[in-house]
């Protein structure tokens, strides 16, 4: 297992996560991995390819971003590990529990006897 996001890597990926752009340049780079800076710009009619690049910036910082130089282009990926970790950090030791009580419930459930519902006057039906 990975070791845990540190207090400054966990702040940068909600940082990076809080803004709807850097969300939709992730959304991009999720369903067409490997594209490169202009084909994300192209995505984003109302920002300047400065601007995206800041953007891109910032996701590289939070970890969210990998970059490979490919001759002249920079070929991004969605990197997900840093909000996998975060989404353990909070979920795993409840997941562990609530899957546990449930099994038990199934369990008693399965092995308890089925009431049978009777009308007025004992009819069953």
């Amino acid at each position: 297992m990975a070791p845990p996001l540190q207090p400054d890597e966990m702040d940068a990926v909600f940082a990076a996560l809080a803004s709807e752009p850097r969300r939709r340049i992730l959304d991009v780079l999720k369903k067409e991995p490997g594209a490169n800076v202009n084909r994300v710009c192209a995505f984003f009619d109302d920002m300047g390819r400065v601007a995206v690049m800041k953007h891109l910036a910032a996701l590289e910082g939070a970890n969210l971003v990998v970059s490979e130089k490919s001759g002249r282009e920079r070929l991004l990926w969605f990197n997900p590990v840093p909000i996998h970790m975060i989404y353990d950090r909070w979920t795993t030791e409840f997941s562990d529990y609530w899957a546990g009580r449930l099994a038990r419930m199934k369990y008693t459930l399965e092995n308890a006897p089925v009431p049978i519902k009777t009308r007025k006057g004992g009819h069953r039906g």
